[in-house]
């Protein structure tokens, strides 16, 4: 009991937690420091949301995307476009290390572009789940997207093309068949970069704002458990995780530290995707009812139950997710270690499902557990007495005051000598003297 009240409190102080900004010193800023240091995600998009939102209540000047990224999810990718054109601040995107893929679309919509000497992006081929170049539907709707972002801020979208296709002939930048990626030099050369600098610092005299008041926005609790939960290698490990605790915890008496862990599994599952705007209340629900449904199977015939609940938490947690698919195959993946988990502890260590003794009858009268349904008579065997009715063939006799229903040989009429040849629990044979 006091464990269930431990992790009662420590989730409850995570979620008070979510809320509470990390607060960033200074007063009133001119310049705004956004760091992209990540995955791009949904997570990410809300973070950039809440922060571009508090640059401009703030009447900033300027805002500086500090990026070092691998890239990420495409549509988290074009909506954090979105909200770069939709501010009417000044934006630049600072390039330390990295810009690729979709981390190159998003600096290709701020206004200014500014690199490190050993900083890199292009490489912007849109991938599916499996690592192979995506269907040409997509590829279309990407290569068109990279160059509108390109047309919009004045750039050559014939070079952000070639970031996302290999098939485009441009000899002076890179072999036909390859995905174009920048290095500082030739992004400078292209027109994509404004210029090549050492740090923040220089970045700020370059323009123009040094001494000037900046603030770097910190995401939240909410926001970087959001952006952490939302990344595509976190899921299917937070879902093998829930799976294999819940999974244990039926093999151990009681509420342990395995069911405590698959639990905050799902919560930090379906949170992270809550703040992240992936999973609304109608997923919420659709859990919530399929534990429900699994629950009431404990007490209700058929199966079906059961099997409803199932499905309604798996599809939840497929709901929930950035990408159906992505989300289906890390379901099975979770699934698959629940098995293997099920049949090693059934096949090697011995174990039974503590959790079902309480819900399912395990006691039974057998013979082996000295549960009989009739008392064998045996002492009866030899005894006579007198039969008190006629024996047609059952009747009653009675031996030494006690009255016993029997069965007869054949028929004896009443105040007959019998005697009991046989007594088989219930069943007593007589014959006649």
């Amino acid at each position: 009991m006091m464990r269930k009240v431990v992790i009662a409190i420590c989730l409850s102080f995570a979620a008070i937690l979510a809320f509470v900004p990390v607060s960033a010193e200074g007063e009133k800023a001119n310049v705004y420091v956004i760091p992209i240091k990540e995955d791009v995600t949904k997570g990410l998009e809300k973070y950039l949301n809440r922060a571009i939102n508090e640059a401009e209540k703030e009447k900033a000047e300027i805002i500086i995307f500090d990026m070092n990224t691998p890239g990420g999810a495409v549509d988290a990718a074009m909506d954090i476009g979105n909200l770069i054109l939709a501010t009417d601040i000044k934006t630049v995107t600072f390039i330390d290390s990295r810009a690729l893929s979709a981390g190159s679309y998003i600096a290709l919509h701020t206004d200014e572009i500014y690199m490190t000497s050993n900083a890199t992006m292009g490489a912007s081929a849109i991938i599916n789940q499996d690592g192979n170049t995506a269907g040409e539907k997509a590829e279309s709707m990407w290569v068109a997207a990279m160059e509108g972002a390109a047309k919009q801020k004045g750039r050559d979208p014939e070079i952000a093309k070639a970031m996302a296709i290999g098939d485009v002939s441009l000899p002076e930048l890179k072999r036909k068949g390859d995905l174009l990626t920048l290095d500082a030099d030739n992004a400078l050369k292209v027109g994509y970069s404004k210029g090549t600098i050492k740090n923040m610092d220089e970045l700020l005299t370059t323009l123009g704002y040094e001494g000037e008041n900046t603030q770097t926005v910190q995401s939240t609790f909410a926001e970087s458990l959001a952006k952490l939960v939302t990344n595509p290698v976190v899921v299917p490990i937070l879902l093998s995780i829930a799976s294999l605790g819940l999974v244990l915890e039926l093999y151990t008496p009681g509420f342990g530290v395995a069911g405590g862990m698959g639990l905050t599994a799902l919560v930090l599952f379906f949170y992270g995707h809550y703040i992240a705007g992936l999973a609304g209340y109608e997923t919420l629900i659709l859990f919530i009812l399929g534990i429900i449904l699994v629950v009431a199977e404990f007490f209700l015939p058929g199966g079906i139950a059961g099997l409803l609940g199932a499905v309604a938490i798996i599809g939840s947690i497929i709901m929930a997710g950035q990408n159906t698919v992505y989300m289906a195959v890390s379901v099975i993946i979770a699934l698959f270690l629940a098995a293997v988990a099920i049949i090693i502890m059934i096949k090697v260590f011995g174990k039974r499902m503590k959790f079902f003794k309480k819900l399912i009858l395990t006691d039974s009268t057998n013979t082996e557990s000295g549960y009989v349904s009739n008392v064998n008579r045996l002492d009866l065997i030899g005894r006579e007495g007198i039969a008190l009715t006629d024996l047609r063939p059952s009747g009653t006799v009675v031996i030494d005051d006690e009255r016993l229903d029997v069965v007869a040989e054949g028929y004896i009429e009443a105040k007959t000598k019998v005697r009991i040849i046989k007594a088989e629990g219930s069943r007593i044979v007589v014959r006649e003297v």
